[in-house]
């Protein structure tokens, strides 16, 4: 069996296993050989202390980017996949994406619903089966990456990949705390209820993958209560639509690319929430499990989502509340039928995008660690203390102008990180022929083992050649997009397939690895 080498740091510190028995000797030892960020435990006092009841007492991962032994994957709980990407998926997120058809792309009910079905069926494939590598390899969606980027080039997706899930998390927190301040009628001011929500998520992001797991399980279950019994309250409105114009390519494929925009990015993050699972369990029904978790919630609550758009301009409350607090004030004029359940209902909702920002942070927490290698040594919690940070003053600022924002966010997420996954398929396909005993945990920090990564950086780069005239978005378009309409993610990942063969070909004759 592999041993898998490990910084002093985290030797024998029994945090990983959620069956070791922790002494408080051994959380020392986990939390850096008695140092945090680089301070001797001594002089952390307070701090210090209850980091380490908070670890002695409860699940709290700290392993971080490194591999997951053979020996420590052993959770059976396979459903989780389903479990995760449907609480990950069952919040207000998806509706707010779905009443961009309507509202922006100016789709009609029926022509948004296509859409949304058929790009949630064909992106949904991507980020499931790279999660589906997870169990076999013990890597982290990001590790995974060195091994087609290599040890240093990998930090550029890194970096993007940052980029987007710290976007993510920014629009979750306006989305959640719009919704706290309608149900209060504007007491509770949106700045306050987005402080609120990036709180709660930063203290499920802090335990880690066991705790999320658990979390993650049974949270979906309240959410769709509360969206079902919300959307039968203002049910009786939705028929209202406002007459749109017949769909044309343009309109279709760039609803299409927002649409992939959502769900593509899930690609890089994706095995994050598998390492722990028992490698034997069927690789076919494991993707199973993690498709149906990633297609049916949105498709359901995106079409919602555009049904919602659709009809708001001829129901004066909603119009009204959404020109106050945006998303989250349609839904509190929608409850208000229920009185002050209907309010309860909407704070409940507020509370769904837990599953969603909680599941992110913590791939952020991960992502730290490989940008800059010194930080594998400082406990992964303490990212989510910092990312928490980052996300809610810039989540307070963009609520000013949150659409807009959301709009110009999603614009090019889905163009990276199409041609980011296609570089890791095309290499675990063609090149490893999905053999997963190719990914040696041994060498996942060692650059002179890895590959350069030169061929994949310069095959994502190449395919934006076409990609940028092919991009149809507010600030820019694209001379093949006036004609056919934005297909730049789809050129994104079968470009980087098509240059990434001939480039890795010649890497490896060059440089033998």
């Amino acid at each position: 069996m592999l041993q898998i080498p490990v910084p002093a740091a985290q030797q024998d510190s029994g945090i990983d296993n959620p069956t070791t028995t922790r002494e408080p000797e051994d959380v020392e030892k986990a939390a850096g050989q008695g140092h945090v960020l680089g301070v001797d435990a001594d002089k952390l006092g307070v701090f210090h202390r209850l980091v380490r009841k908070a670890i002695t007492a409860g699940p709290v991962e700290e392993r971080g980017v490194l591999p997951v032994p053979l020996e420590e994957r052993t959770s059976t709980k396979y459903s989780s996949y389903f479990s995760i990407w449907a609480c990950i998926n069952i919040n207000l997120l998806p509706i707010t994406f779905g009443l961009l058809g309507s509202s922006t792309f100016g789709l009609g009910l029926r022509d948004c619903s296509l859409v949304i079905l058929f790009f949630c069926l064909l992106t949904a494939v991507i980020p499931v089966y790279l999660g589906t590598l997870g169990p076999k390899t013990g890597l982290r969606q990001m590790i995974q990456a060195r091994y087609s980027f290599g040890r240093y080039l990998v930090s550029i997706p890194v970096i993007l990949n940052l980029a987007t899930l710290t976007g993510f998390c920014v629009v979750i927190c306006v989305v959640g705390g719009q919704c706290l301040s309608a149900v209060t009628g504007g007491t509770l001011s949106p700045d306050v209820g987005i402080v609120i929500i990036g709180l709660l998520a930063m203290a499920v992001s802090f335990c880690g993958y066991f705790f999320l797991h658990s979390y993650e399980k049974l949270a979906w279950v309240p959410a769709i209560i509360a969206i079902v019994i919300v959307t039968g309250c203002g049910g009786s409105h939705l028929s209202k639509q406002v007459p749109a114009e017949p769909a044309t390519a343009a309109s279709v494929l760039s609803f299409g690319g927002a649409i992939a925009s959502y769900m593509i990015p899930y690609a890089t993050l994706s095995s994050d929430f598998t390492t722990y699972l028992n490698p034997k369990f069927p690789s076919w029904r494991l993707f199973l499990y993690g498709y149906a978790g990633l297609v049916v919630p949105p498709v359901l609550l995106m079409t919602l989502g555009a049904a919602i758009g659709g009809a708001i301009s001829n129901v004066p409350e909603w119009q009204a509340g959404y020109d106050s607090t945006a998303v989250g004030g349609v839904l509190a004029s929608m409850a208000s039928r229920a009185g002050g359940f209907g309010e309860f209902l909407v704070v409940a909702l507020a509370f769904t995008m837990l599953g969603n920002i909680a599941a992110t942070m913590y791939s952020i927490t991960l992502n730290f660690q490989i940008l800059v290698p010194q930080l594998v040594r400082v406990p992964r919690y303490i990212f989510s203390i910092v990312v928490t940070a980052i996300v809610i003053p810039v989540s307070i600022r963009a609520a000013g102008d949150f659409f807009a924002n959301l709009e110009n966010f999603i614009a090019v997420i889905g163009y990276w990180s199409a041609a980011f996954s296609s570089a890791l398929i095309t290499e675990h396909v063609v090149f490893r022929r999905c053999r997963y005993d190719t990914y040696d945990p041994e060498i996942w920090n060692t650059a002179s083992r890895l590959p350069l990564g030169v061929a994949a950086l310069c095959a994502c780069v190449l395919s934006f050649s076409l990609v940028i005239p092919s991009m149809a978005q507010v600030w820019f378009t694209g001379p093949i997009a006036q004609t056919a309409g934005d297909i730049g993610f789809e050129l994104a990942f079968v470009l980087t397939a098509v240059f990434y063969i001939p480039l890795r070909i010649l890497e490896k004759k060059l440089s033998g690895r």
